[in-house]
Formats: C-alpha cells, sequence, structure tokens
C-alpha cells in the first residue's frame, strides 16, 4: 500500500518563549521539522505533508528546498481538525502515518512497525512506557490486545491512572478507513477542539480494529514545548550519536561532553577528546586523533592525523598524518596534503599546501598555493587583500621563509629560494636565491629614552 507522511506542525509553541515557530528551533544545528522529515524520507513515502499554522512563511523558509507539501491550518482547533485539513491533499486510498515536527527523534524503524502493524488495523497507535506517565492518556486494552480507549489522564479513573502505557500521538489511518474516521470527529469537549485520539472511539463502535505498538525507547517520543525540553531532547541525541560512534570503535574520552551536530563518518581506532563540536558532515579516517576543544565543520581528516587541542576547521580537507594545532584556526578552501605541520595560532584560508610542508606558528597564510617541503617562519602573512581585491601568493617547493616576512600578492616565490627574516616582499623571487628586503640599520647618536613628567599637585 502507498504511504503518505503528514507531520503536524502548526502550534505556536508559546512556551519557548519564541518569536519563531517551535519547529524551526535547532536541535544538533537542524530544524526540529527537518529531522521528522529526513527520518521519513527513509520509508519512501509517497508524499509528505507538513500542515503548517503559526509562522507558516518561516516554516516554509526554513523547509524551502525539501520536496514535501505543505497544507495550511488557519485556525489551530486541534490535531484532528489538523489532519482533516489534509484530506483533499493525501492521495486517495493511500495508509496515513501522522508524525508531530516537535517529536524528532523518532525511527524509521519505529514508523516502519506502526506501519506494518497498521495493515492489520483500522488504526494503530504508537504507545509507550514512560518513567512518569503523569499527564499522558492511558492505553485501555481488551482481553486480544487491541485498543479498546485512549483516557485522557484528567478523565481517567484510579484504575486507568494505574496504567503505564500511554500514548505518544503517533498514529497510522489505513487509507480505506481515513476519510470516515476523521469526519467523524466533533469538538463536542470543554476545549472546543476535534482532538486526532477520538478516531480510536470512532474505529471501535464502528466494529474497527485499533492495535498499539509500544515504542522501546521512550526518548523516541519526546516532544519539545520549551526550552527545558529542547536541552533534554538533545542530550538524548547526542548520547545516540556517542552511542553509534562508540560501537563502531572510536574512543569518545567522555561521552557526556562532546557535540554531534551533523554526521561523522569514521574509520577504526578514532580518539576524539572531550568538548569537541562537529558540524555538518566530518569524516575522521583511521586512527585520526581529536584533541580537546576543537570544533570541526564539513571537512574530511585522513588517516593519521592528529587535531591537537583548541583548533578549529571549517571546510578543509586534510591529509594523511598530518598534525594541526593547538590554537589554530583552518577556513574554508584549505587544503593540507600529506605530513603537513600547522602549528600554534596560525590561520589559513583558501589555501593549498604541499606534502611536507610547514607552517609552525603565529602566521596567516591566504590565497595561497604552496609546494611540498615548504618552511614558513614565525610571524609570515600573505597580505591578499588590497581593501578590494583579492590576489594569489604562489610559493613552489622547497622555498624557506624567514621569520616576520610579509608576501604581498601577487606573487610567486620559485622553488628553492630563501627569504630573510624582517623582509616585505613584493615582487616575485627567482629561484635557489637569498632575496632580503630590509631597510638600512642605524644606531642614533644621542638619542635618549623620554623621561616621565612629574604631575601637578
Amino acid at each position: 500500500m502507498s504511504l503518505s507522511i503528514v507531520i503536524l506542525a502548526a502550534g505556536q509553541g508559546t512556551r519557548m518563549k519564541s518569536a519563531r515557530p517551535k519547529v524551526t528551533h535547532d536541535l544538533a544545528g537542524k530544524p526540529l521539522l527537518r529531522h521528522v522529515v529526513d527520518t521519513s524520507r527513509a520509508l519512501e513515502p509517497e508524499q509528505i505533508i507538513v500542515v503548517t499554522g503559526h509562522g507558516a512563511e518561516q516554516v516554509h523558509a526554513v523547509m524551502q528546498e525539501q520536496d514535501i507539501s505543505f497544507v495550511e491550518q488557519a485556525e489551530q482547533l486541534g490535531t484532528g481538525h489538523a489532519l482533516a485539513q489534509c484530506l483533499d491533499a493525501i492521495n486517495p486510498g493511500n495508509e496515513v502515518l501522522v508524525l508531530f515536527g516537535d517529536v524528532p527523534l523518532i525511527r524509521a524503524e519505529t514508523m516502519a512497525r506502526i506501519i506494518e502493524q497498521g495493515d492489520d488495523s483500522a488504526v494503530c497507535i504508537l504507545s509507550f512506557v514512560p518513567p512518569n506517565p503523569f499527564n499522558y492518556g492511558r492505553i485501555v486494552r481488551q482481553q486480544d490486545g487491541s485498543v479498546r480507549a485512549i483516557v485522557e489522564h484528567k478523565d481517567a479513573s484510579q484504575e486507568q491512572l494505574d496504567i503505564g502505557e500511554c500514548f505518544s500521538g503517533i498514529m497510522a489511518i489505513r487509507g480505506d478507513c481515513l476519510h470516515q474516521l476523521v469526519t467523524s470527529l466533533d469538538n463536542k469537549n470543554a476545549q472546543g477542539e476535534y482532538y486526532l485520539t477520538d478516531v480510536v472511539d470512532i474505529a471501535v463502535a464502528r466494529g474497527d480494529s485499533v492495535s498499539a505498538i509500544i515504542c522501546e525507547d521512550p526518548g523516541e517520543v519526546s516532544g519539545v514545548n520549551n526550552q527545558q525540553q529542547l536541552a533534554v531532547v538533545e542530550a538524548l541525541y547526542r548520547a545516540r550519536q556517542v552511542d553509534a560512534l562508540m560501537t563502531q570503535g572510536a574512543k569518545i574520552f567522555d561521552p557526556a561532553r562532546i557535540d554531534i551536530r551533523g554526521e561523522i563518518r569514521l574509520g577504526r581506532d578514532v580518539q576524539i577528546d572531550v568538548n569537541c563540536v562537529f558540524e555538518g558532515i566530518v569524516t575522521l579516517a583511521d586512527n585520526v586523533r581529536i584533541g580537546a576543544n576543537c570544533v570541526i565543520r564539513n571537512s574530511s581528516i585522513d588517516a593519521g592525523s592528529e587535531i591537537k587541542p583548541m583548533t578549529w576547521i571549517d571546510e578543509a580537507v586534510i591529509g594523511r598524518d598530518v598534525s594541526i594545532g593547538p590554537f589554530a584556526r583552518i577556513r574554508p578552501g584549505t587544503e593540507c596534503d600529506d605530513q603537513v605541520k600547522i602549528g600554534n595560532f596560525v590561520e589559513t584560508k583558501k589555501a593549498q599546501i604541499g606534502r611536507g610542508s610547514k607552517v609552525s606558528h603565529l602566521s596567516y597564510i591566504g590565497d595561497t598555493e604552496m609546494g611540498s617541503e615548504v618552511n614558513i617562519g614565525a610571524g609570515t602573512i600573505t597580505c591578499n587583500y588590497d581593501g578590494v581585491n583579492k590576489f594569489t601568493t604562489i610559493i613552489e617547493d622547497g622555498v624557506f621563509i624567514g621569520s616576520d616576512t610579509q608576501l604581498v600578492a601577487p606573487v610567486t616565490v620559485a622553488r628553492n629560494a630563501t627569504i630573510g627574516a624582517g623582509s616585505t616582499i613584493t615582487r616575485d623571487v627567482p629561484a635557489d636565491k637569498l632575496t632580503v628586503s630590509r631597510a638600512k640599520q642605524v644606531t642614533i647618536n644621542g638619542w635618549s629614552k623620554p623621561v616621565k613628567q612629574p604631575k601637578d599637585i
């Protein structure tokens, strides 16, 4: 049977105390809603429909490149009302899985279990057993295990309050029952809203089967209603990611002190020290070591390389057996070949650094094409910007550049050249020669240090 997934995302989320719709808030660097949509794609549904309401234009903006449909719920009159707005948009006969944009940790495997069970039921709901069931609707089952009712906490008897199994809000509805069940909902309640939970009562009254499967991990159905709950869900997400890394063999020095805001592609025997942040897609090959307090974003690091503490790497490609840091900043467009050394307080940007080259400390290398076995002295900078345009510095193989040198681009330093310390290079430097650019050193006779003047009393 073909599948339509409906994601309810119309709520204002007033408890977030934010001008932004709740589902646009980030979890691990990605909006809550995008987590749900991305996981949904694993089921290869025929369509994904997002129900928007408050701040719809902001929701559209964060999801604009996604191949999804939007349906607006102009008035927020309950979850059943939200699904009713989608009836004309849902492909006829499709089974419907209802998810929530603020429940981002639901797994694709769990979704698949609901749909599989739903093939034999008019409605299949996802239940769970929370540590504290307060305020959750209880699942009342019949003797054969099917669901008889969902009883809200405030309406439950003492016997029903003793039930530990609760309703998550997530359900699948069979396509041939969808229209009849949803259009039968009413709002005859104190809130005047149409509740999706009422489809269970309607299905049971019709004699249709209602089933429930228990979510084995209650964290999967954790919702976000305020900043505190967002932090809890973030911790659950982080723990899930770290567990997967350790299962693959990574040594994580402290699983509680790592932040993964994307995806890590992992080799063997990788080590990650404390307080590291990974964003986007990061590849760590065999035997890579990441020191404490590093931030790595959308970058690849090849086998045997070491990233020392306090280093920032952003959109860079790092070769094999490279050493970077501590306190280095590797900016977008940097490509380090094998056996490169980047030392402390070095910044690179849009720089190709050849095999075995060293930029050991206190330097800026930007818009540069550097050959192999180059040695860059402390305090060297490439002056690549004239205030309007950027220019390239070319440093060929085997060059040695003395400390405190400025290379004013565009300029080429030919192979095996040596530049004396303290030089300002404004013209091309020939190969195999020593080039020095300094003012003449003089001593001023008769000069004396300034004397501090006494203060007036």
